[in-house]
Order: C-alpha cells, then structure tokens, then sequence
C-alpha cells in the first residue's frame, strides 16, 4: 500500500490497515468478532442562554414529536424529533447572585456573572482565587479566576484518546480564550485553547496547515484538485475490500463531504483564517436534510464547516471527544443585526447592568436563537446521513448535545437550563422523549417555559444579571443537578470510575457516580471550602434517561 504519511487519512481512511475503526464489517471480518460501534460525544456550545419562552416546548415530560418543536425556536430540528432527547428541569452550577457577599449566601460564587457560568458549566468545580462581593473589580477574582479541576470533555479524553484531549474548536477562529469565555480546561486552573477548522481538517488529512510550506498534495487541492483524487488507488483498494453496503454507503457518504470541506478550507488556507471564519454569515432557508450528498455549489457556510469537520472526525472515529464553541460578544452582521450579543442578552445596548429596552431586541434575539437551532440541526443532519451499519447512523452512535452559558441571557440564571440532545449514544439514551428531571418540584409545563417575555417594554429599564431577576425560571424549579446527567455522558461513553465513584482510567468500577465539587449550586458560595458539607449529595446517573 503506498505511503500515505503526508497524504491523508492518517486515523480514519488511509487504507485497510486503519480502516477498522473507520469501517465497522471490515474489523469483523478482518478479526471475526463482534464489531461494536464507536462511541462519541459532540457538544456544541453558545453563549448568553435564549428566550426561553420560544426555545423550550410547551411540554415537560412526554414523547417529543415534530408537531412540539414546529412553533419554537428549535423548528429546524423538527424532522430528527425521534432521534432528539430534551432533559428538563436541569441546574448547572455557580450562579452569579447580587445578594452574595459572602459563604452561605446566593447561589454561588461572586467573581462575576460569566466567569462563575462558564469555569463551572463543564467542570462543576468552584473558581479560584474567590470574591464575595459581586460589584468588586478586582480584576484577579472578576476577570481571570479559573476552576480548580478539568471540564468533562478532558476528563472523557484522558481515557478515551490515545493524547489524552479533546478536539475543541471555535467557530471564530480564535486561539486564544481568555478565562470570561473559556469552557475547556485541561486540569486546575488551565484553559485549553482551541484550534481553528484548518488545523483540525489538518490533524486528518495532513493537509492545509496554515503557516507551513504546501507539499504537491497541498498545493494540488488548493488549485481545487478533489482531496480524494490525491489516493485515488488506495481508496480503490480499499473500495474493493469485502464490506457491507452500509459501510460502502458510509464510506462514499465520508469520501464526499471530505472533498466539500477540504475545497472550501483550501480556499482559504492562510494566516488570515482566523479573521474569515466565523458564524456571521447569512441565515440560510434551504430545508435539505441531506446535507452531506447535496451538490458542491450547495456551500457550506463557515460555521458549518467546523461543524462538518467535527462531524468527520466523529466518522472516522479520530477523537471521540469533539466541542464546537461559538463565540461570546459576536455581532451577527451577516444576520442583519449590528450589536454585541451580550449586550443583546442583557435586552440593552451597553454594557451596563440597567437601562432602556432596546427596541425589538426580543425579534432580534429570537432571530440568534434560530441560527443557533439551525447550526445545530445542520450537525444533526450530517451525522445522520452517514450510515454505520444494521441500519444505525453515525448519529445514532453518537451524543450530540447543544449547551448555553446560561438560561435566560437577561437574568443570566442557571436553573432550567436549555439542553437539547440528539442521538442515542449507541441504544444508551431513551430518544424521541422529554423527560422532567425535577418533577418533585411541582412545576407545570408553563412555568417550566420560562419568563423571558416578562419585561422588555420598549423604552423602559431592564435590570439584569441577578439583579431583578424578572426573566429568569423561579429558582425553585428546575434544580436537577447537571453532575448527574454528565453521569450519564460518561457513562454511555464507558468510562471506568474509582471505588469512590469519580471517573478515573484505573478504577474498578464500571460506572460513574460522582462528578465535580457538588451538586448543589449554594455549596459554591464562598469557594472551595467555604461550605463544610459541600460534596456530590445525589449521586448516580438520572436513571430516566436510560433506555
């Protein structure tokens, strides 16, 4: 077989001697055993929650049907509504609150309203170094305290993945997170930083590395020679190998959307990536599910492509850990809207903490919320159009879970937090369902939308970020601790536990129990060790969302 060390395909494709986690009846052919599908989790992340009111169903518990999702935000996502699962009533940790001043009081540490939801989001650790006083400035603890261990995808990573990391991305390019923004972090108080769509195609085919001298193979798929041309005799033989039509079907489906991504990123393979790339591109109206068959000049738009990379390198099985971040303070201009999202969130047009209504600021949010839901379903979608055998899906062996910063951007509140997952991680998940996950709470199915229509009279003054709090879920409701749904994430991914139930890659237990510093977002406030009983109180996956 030739050479394929600076051609492509190095983990996935490059021929039958890789093949095997890439093409499932050839393993078991080839090893005449019982192949078992890969596992991967794919989380997309946004910044600054949603209207809740039109993100969420009007339904609470019960099968979730397309009928459901049609009038909300999360309309695009329709047609996959029996491979979706919508867990409610769930709690991240660390809320920011104006009432805390100190251990005992709030809802979580006081350094500052994103800081505390984003180093805690993935983590559950509390932050360090601690503020008690929410309108401090010092800068070391508002601005730049990070988590005191690592977020779930290092921790997947570290016993799933040969490097011990994640594929992490940021739609925008960037490749530096500072710690306001930052969702990845390698291990106590280290962000991981994010590499552009270029550098992780790169990390797959060996191509199109920004800033290196172009080899011939480069070079020729920068003239726009398709990428799978550069082998095609190896794809030949492998084409030729006995497989089943599901995975010949896989392998064509792999083949083409490698050629559609590797021509758009050639195109703009420079030090410039960075300033291109990013998710201001128009909203597009096209309804094809199809995505990775449809026609060449059917482009893909720049968010969609890190998407589709992220959608590749969980074909080929080259990182099961993937995480696709958008950006935080972004402008939408290619979606018409000419202000910073965060300001956006806040319903004003500054950064401040009060002021007037921006006028149709609720249309404009909702406008973001819908490309978000569209981005989403376009991961779905690829995911889905790539078969893995027995009539299964790439998707169907997959978590692909959409994640925000928080729930209602204005009142920047942690409880009832908008979760959508899509997939079934291999027959581990129910799917096709919402499942309440707070249900001795009490709360109906209204109340659990949200109040995010509550305020926003035009020309009236919003108080945000904990302060009034009018916008957010009552604080009573929808507290399931999300410590235990990531139970479950590690769980259907296979990771080992210790005899104290935290993952560890050595342990002898079998299942996960325990994840993070605690489950109850007070035992935050004051930082680690402020609150003498903080610990995992509930331990255990949710049980309800097994299949």
């Amino acid at each position: 077989m030739a050479n394929l060390k600076r051609r492509i395909f190095l983990r996935g494709l490059g021929g039958a001697l890789v093949a095997a986690p890439f093409l499932g009846s050839l393993h078991e052919r080839s090893a005449r055993a019982a192949f078992v599908a890969p596992r991967r989790t794919i989380v997309m992340f946004t910044h600054y929650g949603c209207i809740t009111n039109r993100w969420f169903p009007n339904k609470l518990d019960g099968d979730l049907t397309a009928a459901d999702l049609t009038p909300t935000s999360l309309a695009p996502l329709a047609p996959f509504a029996s491979k979706l699962l919508m867990p409610r009533g769930i709690r991240t940790m660390n809320e920011w609150s104006a009432d805390n001043r100190g251990a005992g009081h709030g809802l979580g540490q006081a350094n500052d309203m994103h800081l505390n939801a984003t180093g805690s989001l993935f983590t559950c650790q509390p932050i360090a170094p601690n503020g008690n006083d929410p309108f401090s400035f010092n800068s070391a603890q508002k601005f730049n305290a990070l988590p005191i261990g690592p977020s779930l995808d290092h921790v997947m990573a570290q016993q799933l993945t040969s490097e011990g990391e994640p594929l992490y991305m940021n739609v925008s390019g960037i490749a530096r997170e500072g710690a306001q923004s930052a969702i990845s972090f390698s291990k106590a108080e280290s962000i991981f930083q994010p590499v552009n769509a270029t550098r992780a195609f790169s990390l797959l085919t060996g191509l199109l590395t920004p800033g290196s001298p172009m080899n011939a193979d480069t070079w020729a798929v920068a003239k726009g020679k398709a990428i799978t041309d550069l082998v095609k005799d190896d794809l030949s033989s492998l084409a030729r190998k006995d497989m089943s039509k599901a995975d010949k079907h896989k392998l064509e489906a792999w083949v083409d959307l490698t050629n559609e991504v590797g021509t758009i990123l050639a195109g703009q393979c420079s030090e410039a990536l960075a300033a291109k790339l990013g998710a201001s591109n128009p909203l597009s109206t096209g309804t094809d599910g199809d995505i990775v068959t449809r026609k060449v000049n059917d482009s893909m738009d720049n968010a969609d492509v890190y998407l589709a990379v992220a959608a590749l390198t969980a074909a080929c099985n080259a990182n099961p850990v993937i995480v696709v971040k958008f950006p935080n303070n972004f402008t939408f201009s290619g979606l018409g809207i000419f202000a910073d999202s965060a300001n956006l969130s806040h319903r004003l047009s500054s950064a401040n903490t009060n002021g007037p209504c921006v006028p149709d600021v609720i249309e404009t949010l909702l406008k973001i919320d819908g490309y978000y839901a569209q981005k989403f379903a376009k991961l779905v979608a690829m995911l889905n159009s790539i078969p893995e055998g027995d009539g299964k899906t790439v998707l169907d062996n997959s978590i692909a879970v959409w994640m925000s910063e928080c729930s209602d951007g204005c009142a920047h509140n942690l409880n009832n937090a908008p979760i959508v997952q899509a997939g079934s991680g291999g027959g581990y998940f129910k799917t096709g369902k919402v499942i309440d996950l707070d249900s001795s709470s009490g709360a109906t199915a209204e109340i659990m939308l949200g109040r995010s229509l509550s305020q926003c009279t035009p020309g009236t003054d919003m108080m945000v970020d904990g302060i009034g709090k009018g916008t957010g879920t009552d604080p009573k409701y929808g507290n399931a601790p999300v410590n235990k749904y990531f139970c479950n994430i590690m769980n259907a991914m296979g990771l080992k536990a210790g005899a104290d139930g935290f993952p560890a890659a050595d342990g002898p237990a079998s299942e996960v129990t325990h994840f993070g510093y605690s489950d109850l977002t007070t035992d935050f406030c004051g930082g680690a060790g402020a609150i003498a009983d903080a610990r995992i109180h509930d331990p255990g996956a949710f049980d309800q969302l097994k299949a």
